[in-house]
């Protein structure tokens, strides 16, 4: 007879009940669900980077900027985004080869800085520097 009794204690330890786990799951779900959105926009950024950083190079620099109105300058004159490709194309193959610097306005997203950046890289200028303001000291 003891034996019909251990066995049936082991018939029950063979089903689990995930109802439990599932209730956990779909809360946990839901959870993320909802506070997902809020820290994706929570943070709001509005001025441009500060940073410590080493002084731009005195000469042998060409600078790429992009204005507010979302104008693409080259050093002092404006450029359009064929125009720019073929001149980075020929600054590329000078030698000794110029750094590029990117300025971006703070207005603009980052988005535009970052498909201005693509562009630079694209024609060989994988080492340019972002430009930023510099810390202030308060």
């Amino acid at each position: 007879m003891r034996r019909r009794r251990n066995r049936a204690q082991m018939v029950a330890i063979d089903q689990i009940n995930v109802t439990p786990l599932l209730d956990l799951t779909f809360l946990l779900l839901i959870a993320f669900m909802i506070t997902m959105p809020l820290m994706e926009y929570g943070t709001n950024v509005s001025e441009p980077p500060e940073m410590n950083s080493e002084k731009l190079p005195d000469e042998n620099f060409v600078c790429v900027s992009l204005t507010k109105d979302g104008t693409i300058m080259l050093d002092k004159d404006a450029i359009s985004r064929a125009d720019l490709e073929k001149k980075l194309q020929e600054l590329s193959a000078k030698k000794p080869r110029p750094q590029l610097l990117l300025r971006g306005d703070g207005s603009r997203s980052y988005k535009d800085v970052i498909e201005l950046l693509a562009l630079i890289r694209a024609q060989g200028f994988s080492d340019a520097t972002l430009v930023t303001q510099a810390e202030s000291n308060n």
